[in-house]
């Protein structure tokens, strides 16, 4: 177990992480439910909405909260957010309208917000530097692999609960579609708080509160720490490549989330069926691409394997976009996904192993942030952009282009993942060019 883990703390945290990630998810089909249910004929509306409140505060507050991550002790932080996120949890059954239920999910989101960024910056203090890679493997398939298991649970408990809603001796429980699963969520998060409570985890913060005992929070201190966060993620030049790589892979490869649909239909001709296909070919290369750079994680030079790695998924959207067929398409996603699967965990530990302790915890909800914010764009912006490249082109170019012996239709859905593709590789370019260079000590 030490040998895959790294140690017996880690372990725990994984296993605390799988416990609330699993929470975190069914909690998301939960509200997603609900909304629809207390929305009625607008349920669309309310969803979005609903939805809205989980993503927007993060970019706010996430900065906030980086700075008071440095100041306390993360294993608290940690336990209080899943004992408080199972108590807002515990309210929603009670819930009978849309307002109620944005509060919860932004309370919801709040401590999220403080949970993830104080894991990432516990672990390198759990495992031996030369293991980063395979933990931050290990905590991809921990937030991501659960999410099938969270659908069949929130499935199975969904019908339970409408079996058991009849019995008038359990009325006090307000059973309904979803809550059942949710009383089971917030028992996952009361799991994983006991969990992480176990943790011998030890760090500045907790050093410092232990010497200087409780202290009260100086905004202006605060302020300062918190420009002092970003001032080092600016001029940090390994910092900050690795989030201009991430940052960028994101926003392009996020934009086949609205576009996937269109493209399929578009120029694939698959149809909805294909579009289940295309994400089947993203999450298992995604899976593939983890696994291998947890096996050959001690033989990689890790930022020149980040930089090329954000290349070769800009590459493989560039030339998956440039498919008319099905099949050859799915090839070049799924390497897509590989490629993406490995950035993602080296970017993560070329952070963890560049960034002292006592700034991690700004560091890491600096990169939340930009992961919403980045989302955020290419959820919204890529259908828009998608419309204005297809006009253009139309007007300029017709339907298609003809390139030697080769003739391309060019719609805006094709336009726009290209667009992303070349974003990409930019980034690659960029973030190749400043990894190349050793680190400076006053980098670190």
């Amino acid at each position: 177990m030490v040998r895959l883990f790294g140690s017996n703390d880690f372990f725990r945290l994984w296993l605390a992480q799988v416990v609330s990630a699993l929470g975190d998810w069914i909690g998301f089909f939960a509200i997603v439910a609900i909304a629809a249910r207390i929305g009625g004929s607008s349920s669309g509306a309310a969803i979005g909405v609903v939805m809205t409140a989980r993503i927007l505060p993060g970019l706010f507050l996430a900065p906030a909260a980086g700075v008071l991550l440095d100041r306390w002790d993360r294993k608290r932080v940690m336990v209080s957010c899943d004992v408080g996120r199972g108590l807002v949890l515990l309210s929603l059954p009670f819930v009978t309208n849309i307002p109620q239920l944005v509060v919860a999910s932004l309370l919801l989101e709040i401590l999220t917000v403080l949970w993830s960024p104080a894991k990432e910056a516990e672990v390198p203090n759990l495992v031996p530097a030369t293991h980063l890679a395979t933990a931050n493997s290990l905590s991809l398939v921990a937030a991501y692999g659960t999410i099938p298991v969270a659908a069949a649970i929130f499935a199975g408990l969904a019908k339970l609960a409408g079996v058991l809603q009849h019995n008038e001796s359990l009325g006090f429980l307000r059973l309904n579609d979803a809550s059942l699963a949710v009383y089971f969520d917030v028992l996952t998060f009361f799991l994983s708080a006991v969990l992480i409570s176990s943790l011998g985890l030890g760090g500045r913060a907790r050093e410092d509160g232990a010497a200087e005992g409780p202290r009260r929070i100086d905004f202006s201190a605060t302020f300062d720490e918190f420009k002092e966060g970003w001032r080092f993620i600016a001029v940090n030049r390994r910092v900050s490549a690795v989030m201009v790589g991430l940052g960028a892979g994101l926003i392009g490869g996020g934009m086949l989330v609205p576009l996937g649909p269109l493209f399929t239909e578009q120029v694939l001709g698959g149809g909805t069926a294909g579009f289940g296909l295309v994400v089947f070919a993203l999450g298992t290369g995604a899976a593939v691409g983890v696994s291998a750079v947890s096996v050959v994680q001690t033989r990689l030079h890790k930022p020149r394997a980040f930089s090329l790695s954000v290349l070769v998924a800009g590459a493989s959207l560039l030339l998956g976009a440039s498919m008319s067929t099905l099949i050859p398409a799915l090839v070049l996603v799924a390497c897509l996904g590989a490629a993406a699967g490995v950035a993602y965990v080296l970017g993560f530990t070329v952070l963890q192993e560049s960034v002292s302790d006592d700034i991690r915890g700004r560091t890491f909800t600096a990169l939340y942030t930009l992961v919403r914010l980045c989302l955020l764009i290419s959820f919204a912006v890529g259908p828009f952009l998608s419309s204005a490249l297809g006009g253009v082109a139309s007007r300029l170019l017709g339907d298609d282009v003809s390139l030697w012996r080769f003739t391309i239709s060019v719609p805006g859905v094709r336009l726009t993942l290209w667009l992303a593709a070349i974003i990409i590789v930019a980034a690659g370019v960029l973030a190749g060019r400043v990894l190349r260079a050793p680190a400076d000590d006053g980098e670190r």
